[in-house]
C-alpha cells in the first residue's frame, strides 16, 4: 500500500508528488526553471530551486536517482561545459544520478533556457 502527497499544487500540476510506502518515499519533482539572462545564471537558479524543494522534502542531491534536463537551442561545444560546471558544484564529483540531457527548440516560456526535473528516493527508516 502507498499514499500520495502533493506539494505546492498549481493549476494543472504539483511541484512535487511524494509516493510513500512503508520503507521509502519517492519524490517526483516537476521541471524547475530559473531566472537570468544567460544559460549559466539560469542553470544555477534552477539547481537552487531543485535544492530548495529537496530540502523541503527531507532530501538532498545525493538522494536523486534520475534527472532530465532540457536546454533550449543546445550547442554541445558551448553549453555542455557551462552545464557540467554548474552541475558539479551542486552534485559533487561522484555517485551521479542517471541522467538525460535533451536539446529542445522552446520550453513553456520563451525566456526559459533550461528546465530540470528529478526523481528522488529516500528511506523512511532513519
Amino acid at each position: 500500500m502507498f499514499k500520495k502527497e502533493y506539494i505546492h499544487p498549481n493549476t494543472g500540476f504539483s511541484q512535487v508528488v511524494v509516493v510513500a510506502t512503508e520503507n521509502t518515499k519517492t519524490l517526483h519533482i516537476s521541471g524547475q526553471i530559473g531566472e537570468g539572462n544567460d544559460l549559466e545564471t539560469q542553470t544555477i537558479a534552477t539547481y537552487k530551486n531543485l535544492e530548495k524543494l529537496l530540502h523541503q522534502c527531507g532530501a538532498t542531491f545525493k538522494d536523486v536517482v534520475k534527472m532530465n534536463t532540457y536546454i533550449v537551442n543546445f550547442n554541445p561545444e558551448i553549453d555542455l561545459p557551462i552545464y557540467r560546471k554548474v552541475r558539479l558544484g551542486f552534485l559533487g564529483e561522484s555517485n551521479y544520478p542517471a541522467s538525460t540531457l535533451v536539446g529542445v527548440s522552446v520550453l513553456g516560456n520563451r525566456n526559459w533556457l533550461i528546465e530540470i526535473d528529478a526523481t528522488v528516493v529516500i528511506s523512511t527508516n532513519q
